[in-house]
């Protein structure tokens, strides 16, 4: 069984999320990606939003919040 990588770009939430480059099984477009930062999380979702980036279309998540890691 293969699965599908899709690209993905992050907008809004901590500036330096935003650097890396990303993909996530194309299945993940579906749900929250929670992305671990200091000492939370932060929370991405995709509304359907795509924008083309040096010919490919990129899936783009945007920041919805916050949450801390229990102690």
């Amino acid at each position: 069984m293969s699965v599908t990588q899709v690209k993905i770009a992050l907008s809004g939430g901590p500036a330096e999320l935003a650097l890396a480059n990303r993909s996530v099984d194309a299945g993940a477009l579906e749900n929250t990606l929670k992305i671990r930062h200091g000492a939370g999380y932060e929370h991405f979702v995709h509304g359907g939003e795509f924008q083309a980036v040096d010919g490919c279309d990129i899936a783009v998540f945007r920041w919805s919040h916050r949450t801390k890691i229990a102690e």
